[in-house]
């Protein structure tokens, strides 16, 4: 990929029509040091340039980062009892949390914006990140102390209410999948991280103006956009017919722009490249206690833009419980599909989720 620019389209991102999210920065037993981005980015995309000889010398710079990651105790209060078997031959499932802490249209609070639940497959070949709407209405088991939860809500009450562990039950229950690690993120600080690597190529559906100042353009096509342009372009959804689908699917774009451009971009090769690059996702990670950023370094090296698969949980749509308006869960085809994720059944995981995305 060396010299050749690598664009990302928004009619090759796969989404599924029902998602919603807009709140703000998650809670937990914090340990000091950087957050989630730290690991979207430095798991999967330090990953990845960090692979094939690199890896030799990257072990001993990502050694001597992993100290400085801010860590969750995300399963101490998740009772074992009850939990999903792991995935049988190695496969992986990461939760994946974000929020997008300065969104001029977020509402504060402590709920998330983003759940992805992430399935790396044994082989670690690829990786299917599975958009979980933020709406979906679900049931949000009790907590370990009895104290939360134990009631039907939004999906993202769950975090709310008694933070990672909570989520992580909360996910467990809806998709009977095994969750093995949790990252947090906020998306705000992908703005430093897109600098650090210069810019990324993004190619957009139409020509639209942004709703929040300065009231940038993005032409219809490809463009490089420097952090605050792409993380302007990352929120936008009202001026699209499918809402938050379309945030949804712009993030997405955002996220394998940036795989690609630190794959392709020379930034290995650059110390003081690679060290702003490192600096700027630090401050924006958080990973649970037992997660080893040169293990999954080691795991994903060989992940790129190219198989990364975006999916949506299968859904039926929007409706309204009482006053709120919910996301509901396409239950046969969500039994479905998580079972395909519990068996590791990589093309069963994508075919089920197109189908329920075109309700064939």
């Amino acid at each position: 990929m060396s010299g050749a620019q690598r664009y990302i389209d928004a009619d090759t991102v796969v989404v599924d029509p029902h998602d919603d999210a807009t709140t703000a920065p998650p809670a937990g037993k914090r340990r000091r040091g950087p957050r989630w981005r730290r690991i979207l980015v430095i798991c999967l995309v330090a990953a990845a340039i960090l692979g094939g000889s690199a890896m030799i010398g990257g072990a001993l710079y990502l050694r001597s980062v992993e100290s400085d990651i801010d860590r969750v105790d995300a399963f101490a209060d998740v009772p074992e009892e009850g939990r999903p078997q792991a995935v049988p031959g190695g496969a992986m499932n990461m939760l994946i949390l974000g929020s997008d802490s300065r969104d001029p249209e977020g509402t504060g609070g402590s709920r998330t914006d983003t759940i992805i639940l992430a399935h790396i497959p044994k082989d670690r070949s690829s990786a299917q990140l599975v958009s979980i709407p933020r709406d979906t209405w679900v049931n949000v088991p009790k907590s370990k102390d009895g104290r939360n939860g134990g009631r039907d809500a939004k999906i993202n009450a769950a975090y709310s209410w008694g933070g990672v562990p909570l989520m992580v039950q909360t996910v467990e229950s809806f998709t009977k999948v095994r969750i093995d690690h949790v990252m947090i993120v906020d998306f705000a600080g992908f703005k430093e991280i897109i600098d650090a690597l210069g810019g990324v190529d993004i190619k957009s559906e139409k020509t639209f103006t942004s709703i929040h100042p300065p009231f940038r353009t993005f032409q219809q096509g490809t463009q490089r956009m420097d952090g605050e342009a792409a993380l302007d372009y990352s929120r936008q959804r009202k001026q699209f017919a499918d809402g938050d689908f379309a945030r949804i699917r712009h993030q997405q774009q955002v996220i394998k722009a940036i795989l690609d451009r630190a794959v392709s971009g020379g930034i290995v090769t650059s110390p003081t490249r690679l060290n702003s690059f490192v600096k700027a996702t630090s401050n924006a990670v958080s990973v649970d206690e037992k997660m080893s950023l040169l293990g999954l370094a080691s795991d994903l090296r060989n992940l790129r833009g190219s198989n990364l698969t975006f999916l949506t949980s299968p859904t039926k749509g929007t409706g309204r419980v009482g006053n709120e308006s919910v996301v509901f869960a396409n239950t046969e085809k969500a039994r479905t599909f998580y079972d395909a994720v519990r068996r590791d059944a990589v093309d069963e995981i994508v075919r089920v989720a197109r189908e329920a995305r075109s309700g064939s």
